[in-house]
């Protein structure tokens, strides 16, 4: 008995001290969830990368002139920007008490400034120099002012006089940096022409980093159809303006957009205006698909990127203020991770947010995010996955492959699925002509490129070592054919094949005939209409051969060409077989009324026949490509399309000689046909919509009939 009870007041210690220890770890137990993004687009959850730490900005006071004991409480009104220097001192543009705001490093207020001799109206935005020089963006009274380290004001720029800027233009900065050299870059609101760039003089030197025109396929139709004088009358269509900027180390100038564009929301600039960022997915600003579901059906259904900061390692965050994300970019724009997310309504948890507008990094990469509703700025540092992420990825953005190799088997070792680690592998395989393991790690990862160079390695290797038996094969297969040929004509073999009694199965007949339509394409679809050639059940066949096809060169082409990962057969099917036979119904109806003599059976068989290029050169295609790599793609290409080409033409004679058409009207009769595909399946997407809701209310009914 002494025994147990000792050993259950052991457990009961343990418990006690676990319990003590808990506050110790309490810092992982953070209110939001990080996620990254696989190669082919799906969420990875992660370990946190950030922990929030502190909450800065709630306790700022202002000291009585007369009684300097007398402090009275200034919280931050809808600050607008954070800047924080190479002293870490933060600066924050607190536009709703029209001042900025001085924190030392730790957090503690320092000073006010409002410049007492031009007050500032309404400042958005804030840049210090090495030199301590502050450039305030005094939004209200669209200017920007030049301060001293005393905050006295030195220099006030105005709007440019130039022939470059219409007088209609209102200069209105937001956002500005400044250069080595003192030039400045403004992002101003409505300066669709990209950044303003300013000498230190405050003369207009150009425009900077302009974002193009987003045109919808309406838009391109109206200038298309429209008239100049009709067109004139169109709202005209506008770049999106840049909503902020930063600058790193190496003198390159980020920049982020928001509003409708759905690509480039990042830019990393270089000094001739060249975006040098490119991301694999397209876009940036990272959200989750399930995250859309509680916006409006009129709202912009996009990341709202409103700030760009780049911490010492050049790896960029940017913050989202439509779905409150925080995303993480290595300095060549591929995505490391995201977090954060909306704060519940009504209540302020920490590492969750209101309305993000701003963020900064400081010299040891911590990162404080600024909240214009809560009046706050929160405070980050990384957690132990999130530095051995940004240390092992330096280590692979330098080419240090082999040494980043340890460092990213620990991340992985923490997260199997984190995509950059199994990318940082792959690259340090690479590296040291470990090549079998560099393409299987490539193409985890979703690196085309890798995966097709390694291939070519392993390729090339292989061929050195067995060139004398490939040559000596071919050497070997030339006079075997050479000898088989002059064999073949002693003995009279083609003579005797050619003369050779033919089967006369219908079947087989008609399938030779399909064969006969690619060398005689008018003759061959002549015969369909006016001999009777091709049956139902020999079409049939070769659509299910379509089909096949369609599958194995989905299933067998090589990643280097192909980036896909899971083949839903019942989709192809439906794909391949709805559009097919929509084709021939429509097809059938239009050449019923414009004068087509084609009968249903002949436009049926024809179109089925015009696929055999696919059968024939699809799969063989397919093969061919696990032995090519992204250096042959120009002759895959022409292969591929060659092959759309081949089958388009086969359905233009199709459609031309199966009803007796010129060429003029075998273009109106496509046309149609393809009108008419469109209006039936808007035909059968209301009808299975409608069906799908009458179902629904027989089912409320049958519930309501037997409940009661």
């Amino acid at each position: 008995m002494k025994y147990k009870r000792g050993g259950l007041w052991l457990f009961l210690s343990l418990i006690i001290l676990s319990t003590a220890l808990l506050p110790l770890t309490a810092k992982a137990d953070v209110k939001y969830d990080t996620f990254t993004k696989n190669s082919t687009g799906n969420l990875v959850w992660l370990q946190p990368a950030y922990i929030p730490i502190d909450v800065i900005g709630e306790d700022l006071y202002m000291t009585d002139p007369n009684d300097p004991s007398v402090k009275t409480v200034s919280s931050m009104s809808h600050p607008k920007d954070i800047f924080i220097d190479d002293k870490n001192q933060i600066y924050i543009a607190d536009t709703g008490n029209n001042r900025i705001v001085q924190l030392d490093g730790s957090g503690k207020l320092v000073r006010f400034i409002t410049v007492a001799e031009s007050p500032l109206n309404k400042p958005e935005g804030v840049f210090v120099t090495k030199e301590g020089e502050i450039f305030v963006a005094d939004t209200g009274n669209r200017r920007i002012v030049k301060l001293d380290q005393g905050g006295k004001l030195v220099k006030e720029f105005i709007k440019p006089q130039s022939q470059f800027i219409s007088d209609t233009f209102v200069f209105t900065p937001v956002k500005l940096i400044v250069d080595e050299r003192g030039f400045l870059y403004v992002a101003s609101q409505g300066s669709y022409e990209g950044l303003l760039v300013l000498d230190p003089n405050g003369n207009l030197q150009g425009y900077f980093g302009t974002n193009q025109t987003v045109l919808s396929a309406m838009d391109a139709l109206k200038r298309w159809l429209y008239t100049e004088k009709m067109y004139a009358r169109e709202v005209l269509k506008r770049p999106e303006t840049i909503n902020s900027l930063a600058s790193d180390n190496n003198g390159f100038i980020y920049t982020v957009t928001g509003g409708s564009i759905s690509s480039n929301q990042l830019k990393k600039l270089n000094s001739r205006g060249d975006n040098m960022l490119r991301s694999l997915q397209g876009s940036f600003g990272e959200y989750r698909p399930f995250d859309t579901r509680g916006l409006a059906p009129t709202a912009v259904k996009t990341p709202q990127l409103i700030d760009v900061a780049v911490d010492s390692d050049g790896n960029i965050a940017v913050v989202d203020q439509q779905f409150k994300y925080i995303s993480h970019y290595d300095g060549n724009g591929n995505l490391l991770y995201f977090w954060g997310g909306p704060s519940a309504a009504g209540t302020s948890q920490i590492g969750l947010m209101k309305s993000p507008v701003a963020l900064d990094f400081n010299s040891k990469n911590e990162l404080f995010v600024l909240d214009d509703q809560e009046n706050i700025i929160q405070k980050f540092r990384m957690s132990e996955f999130g530095q051995k992420v940004v240390e092992a990825n330096k280590l692979t953005l330098s080419g240090f492959y082999e040494d980043s190799e340890k460092l990213w088997q620990e991340v992985l070792r923490l997260n199997a699925d984190f995509t950059p680690a199994i990318q940082g592998l792959a690259q340090a395989a690479f590296k040291k002509e470990q090549f079998a393991e560099a393409k299987r790690l490539f193409k985890a990862a979703g690196d085309q490129d890798g995966f097709s160079e390694s291939y070519w390695q392993i390729r090339l290797v292989w061929f050195q070592k067995n060139f004398s038996w490939i040559a000596s094969l071919i050497l070997v297969g030339i006079f075997l054919m050479v000898a088989m040929e002059k064999w073949s004509v002693t003995k009279r073999l083609k003579a005797k094949w050619r003369s050779r009694e033919r089967s006369q199965n219908p079947l087989i007949t008609h399938f030779k005939h399909a064969f006969y339509i690619l060398r005689h394409p008018v003759d061959g679809f002549t015969a369909i209409r006016y001999e009777g050639k091709g049956t139902y059940w020999s079409a049939a066949i070769i659509i299910a051969g379509t089909y096949s096809a369609l599958l194995i060169r989905e299933y067998v082409t090589s990643f280097s060409f192909q980036l896909v990962h899971f083949v839903n057969v019942y989709n192809v099917f439906t794909q391949f077989f709805v559009v097919w036979i929509m084709w021939v119904i429509a097809n059938y109806l239009v050449s019923s009324i414009y004068r087509g003599e084609g009968r249903f059976r002949d436009i049926f068989i024809g179109s089925a026949y015009a696929l055999v290029p696919y059968i024939l050169i699809g799969i063989p295609l397919a093969m061919l490509s696990n032995v090519m790599t992204l250096s042959e793609s120009s002759v895959y290409n022409f292969i591929s399309e060659g092959l759309v080409i081949w089958i388009g033409l086969l359905m233009f004679w199709n459609t031309q000689w199966i009803h007796n058409y010129s060429v003029g009207e075998t273009l109106i009769n496509i046309g149609l046909t393809l009108v008419t595909m469109i209006v039936i399946g808007i035909l059968l997407f209301i009808t299975v919509g409608l069906t799908s809701d009458l179902f629904s209310f027989l089912y409320e009914i049958f519930q309501e009939v037997t409940l009661r």
